[in-house]
């Protein structure tokens, strides 16, 4: 191979590495800023923690229709395509939810966001699991370490600019929507510049769903994947929301800790990426979902003064997406487009129950103690966050049962 070629290969596996880490980092960017803004939609429009739920699940399927669709959109157009589309749906997205002054338009505005979103996640997926051949535990973390990145920043910035005036006027959580998803034109360059592998893979060489889908792995990665990040997403949405009314804590202290969940994410994405490729995917998934479970639990029972725990609880939840994925490029080597699309497509079904469930849970167990008392209030958050940790617990059932399935066959990864 001449010089020529080297250098060429070089430049476009840097553009590849951009693409794939400025766009987790606006990834996590535009998931985590709805943490310190959820409070003020909720005031502004009158919500309570049902409709709350109901909306994050509306958004949920906005995703879930996108993962439905993104994988058909990359086999005609490629996955350059479908990238810049999904940059490009995001910043729209801001501009719309700057001008929503109505329930229904900022509804919308918010669907199409996570439609972007959907997009975005599926194509970073199988574009990872195309470029990242070798050491893949650790460098599906290492891209996902920049997600946790912009999400430990991500809550901080967001409550500072809601209060940032612009000749006399108040940016608010609308032009706080509006800056930070502005922000998505950044990695539509070095998508725009580079070139992408296996788009043009025949159709014959690609493993079928109807294959797939006789795989019990399959399923059970499913299920490993949904509960893994039901609990890890709706930290994002409900922690600060926890703090400010469970425990009156302040806007910049609840962001505080909910940047430090993200700080525990990210080094964990980081630090954690060679240990999967060492003792193994699938038991990776076991140890650290287990052991986010039992930090959230016990930082519900053992009340404000273990809240720290509920930062904590990010060492172990972060490795599950990146893990799976990587188990899934190493397991579906010709399918895992196909496998990609199918997993995480269920596990937007599963986001969307269980944003729906958290919400129900919490305004069921309020009625039940009381609708307008303080310990209504504090019950039916503590219990609708007991289900976070629940599905941590549950991610960790489900991958023992994976990991015996394998080992039964001798096909543990």
């Amino acid at each position: 191979m001449n010089k020529i070629a080297v250098e060429s290969k070089k430049y476009r596996y840097a553009m590849q590495l951009a693409t794939i880490f400025l766009g987790f980092i606006i990834f996590g960017l535009s998931e985590n800023i709805k943490g310190p803004a959820i409070p003020r939609i909720q005031y502004d429009f009158g919500l309570d923690e049902q409709q709350l739920g109901t909306l994050l699940s509306l958004n949920s399927l906005g995703y879930l229709i996108a993962c439905s669709f993104t994988a058909y959109l990359t086999r005609i157009w490629g996955i350059k395509a479908v990238s810049m589309i999904a940059f490009g749906s995001m910043v729209l997205s801001g501009v719309l939810i700057f001008f929503s002054h109505s329930y229904p338009v900022f509804t919308s505005s918010y669907f199409i966001l996570y439609i972007g979103n959907g997009m975005l996640e599926i194509g970073l997926a199988i574009l990872g699991a195309r470029i990242f051949v070798r050491n893949t535990g650790t460098m599906m973390n290492l891209s996902h370490f920049f997600y946790g990145l912009s999400s430990i920043v991500a809550p901080i910035i967001a409550s500072g600019m809601m209060t940032v005036s612009w000749f006399g006027h108040v940016f608010d959580w609308r032009g706080m929507y509006l800056i930070m998803l502005s922000l998505a034109v950044l990695p539509m360059i070095p998508a725009f510049m580079s070139t992408f592998p296996g788009d043009h893979t025949s159709h014959e060489d690609r493993i079928p769903l109807k294959q797939l889908l006789r795989d019990p792995a399959l399923w059970l990665l499913v299920l490993v994947l949904s509960f893994g990040v039901v609990s890890e997403m709706a930290v994002g949405g409900w922690l600060v929301n926890f703090l400010e009314k469970a425990y009156q804590w302040d806007s910049v202290s609840a962001s505080g800790m909910l940047s430090a969940f993200f700080l525990c994410f990210s080094a964990a994405r980081l630090v954690l990426g060679p240990v999967t490729d060492k003792i193994g995917f699938t038991l990776s998934l076991i140890i650290f979902s287990c052991f986010s479970g039992i930090c959230t639990l016990i930082a519900i029972v053992g009340g404000e003064s273990l809240a720290y725990l509920f930062a904590a609880a990010g060492i172990g939840i972060a490795p599950v997406y990146p893990t799976v994925m990587a188990l899934i490029a190493k397991r579906y080597p010709h399918g895992s487009d196909t496998a990609i699309t199918f997993i995480v497509t269920l596990m937007g079904v599963g986001s969307v129950i269980g944003n729906y469930a958290i919400g129900a849970i919490t305004n069921g167990f309020k009625n039940a103690y009381g609708a307008g008392t303080e310990l209504g209030l504090l019950r039916g958050l503590q219990a609708g966050y007991v289900f976070i940790g629940v599905c941590a617990l549950l991610c960790a059932v489900f991958g023992v049962m994976l990991y015996s399935y394998l080992k039964s066959r001798k096909e543990l990864i």
